[in-house]
């Protein structure tokens, strides 16, 4: 039975369902997808790009929150799949993946997030590392034959590199970094600087570690993007204990505060 789970003062409670375990699969070597069943599987409601917050045990005993974005669902056959990064560092998230067996189960709750496909877009531009990479080719695969799309991720090694069944029009840029991920990736920076804006209203999704994702968002503004055109998360950084940062400027985010006051 779904039960509420309220996360943060002032936003609506989500509902917790629980998940069980019933398939792992590598598909690179830095990418661990695990395989869910569960109850009300079929009248989850999410848009591709959408995450769950999964409530994941750490080392004192306690569960931790930790978001993860939904890799695909099929109600028809009740399973939904979660894709984890595997890079070594240990997170709860990791250790999750790692150690868990078919027939583990774990509480998630949501689904939740702001990054999804603005259906208004004329063309949509995604930039991502591997942290953003489910949810780009969760959106790349929702979008319709006759949108344009244009992508740019960075992965660790050329393996990562993952298949996606996709059907819009789609320039794909794979960007190989050779190493582990670092704040500010000067590859991404420098790929999307180069990115012209097509006619029309596009809409702009970043997916990446926090700062590299605010260094692409002030670059978007600078060539004429309007606010509401860049859905920008920040999926990680040095020092965070799970969760998002949604990258706004501080005027905006201190307007969000006073409304919530």
């Amino acid at each position: 039975m779904n039960m509420p789970f309220t996360g943060r003062p002032n936003r609506p409670p989500m509902a917790v369902r629980a998940l069980t375990l019933i398939e792992t699969e590598f598909l690179t070597p830095h990418a661990l997808r695990l395989i869910f069943t569960g109850e009300d599987l079929a009248s989850l409601d999410y848009r591709p790009g959408q995450d769950l917050v999964l409530l994941l045990p750490l080392e004192d005993g306690t569960l931790g929150r930790r978001h993860y974005t939904i890799r695909w669902l099929d109600r028809a056959t009740g399973r939904l799949a979660i894709d984890f990064v595997i890079h070594g560092h240990g997170g709860p998230g990791e250790q999750f993946a790692m150690t868990a067996q078919p027939g583990d189960r774990i509480e998630a709750a949501g689904p939740r997030g702001r990054t999804f496909i603005k259906p208004d877009a004329d063309w949509h531009l995604f930039v991502a590392d591997e942290t953003g990479l489910p949810g780009v080719l969760a959106m790349l695969e929702a979008l319709p034959p006759h949108s344009r799309a244009y992508a740019m991720i960075e992965v660790e090694h050329k393996d990562d590199r993952q298949l996606l069944d996709a059907y819009c029009d789609l320039d794909l840029d794979w960007l190989v970094r050779g190493g582990p991920a670092l704040p500010a990736s000067l590859g991404l920076i420098e790929r999307a600087a180069l990115f012209a804006p097509r006619p029309g209203r596009g809409h702009a999704y970043l997916m990446a570690e926090t700062s590299t994702v605010q260094t692409l968002r002030r670059g978007l503004l600078a060539r004429g993007f309007a606010k509401d055109q860049i859905s920008a998360e920040g999926y990680w950084r040095p020092g965070r204990q799970g969760g998002h940062d949604h990258i706004m400027d501080e005027a905006d985010f201190a307007a969000r505060m006073a409304s919530q006051a």
